[in-house]
């Protein structure tokens, strides 16, 4: 699925500004989420409709955000923001900067637990792999 069709003009620029000037707390959250949840994929400031989210797991339907200070005058921005992402059937989960250092265990429970909630939510399977063949073992 190609996420930029149909988006304002210089949304790709835009979303690959925002990637390489991305805050400490955004790279170590991403980090982290890759790491923890290795079975699903993340995307870094990826567009939906008008929008760039700073974390997107399409798959679940889930996005992620990292705020800063900028945001402390952004209320009306963000409360329309993700009501937008809302009717598109995504769930925002949102975190402040401060969040993302100094508490990134308690982060990644609180997105585990929505990734865990969402309906088909993709697992990794137990039997993946083969299995180790004991000597003698007929396969």
């Amino acid at each position: 699925m190609r996420l930029y069709d149909d988006r304002p003009s210089g949304t790709v620029a835009r979303a690959r500004q925002l990637r390489r000037g991305s805050s400490a707390p955004e790279r170590r959250l991403l980090r982290a989420l890759r790491a923890a949840f290795p079975y699903v994929k993340w995307r870094h400031q990826a567009p939906i409709g008008p929008f760039l989210a700073d974390m997107l797991c399409l798959s679940h339907h889930l996005v992620v955000e990292v705020d800063g200070d900028t945001h402390a005058d952004a209320v009306g921005y963000d409360a329309r923001r993700a009501a937008a992402m809302r009717e598109l059937g995504y769930t925002t989960l949102r975190f402040t900067e401060a969040e993302v250092m100094e508490n990134i265990d308690g982060v990644l429970e609180q997105v585990s637990s929505c990734l865990g909630e969402r309906e088909g939510a993709a697992q990794p399977s137990q039997d993946q792999g083969e299995r180790p063949t004991k000597k003698g073992d007929a396969r």
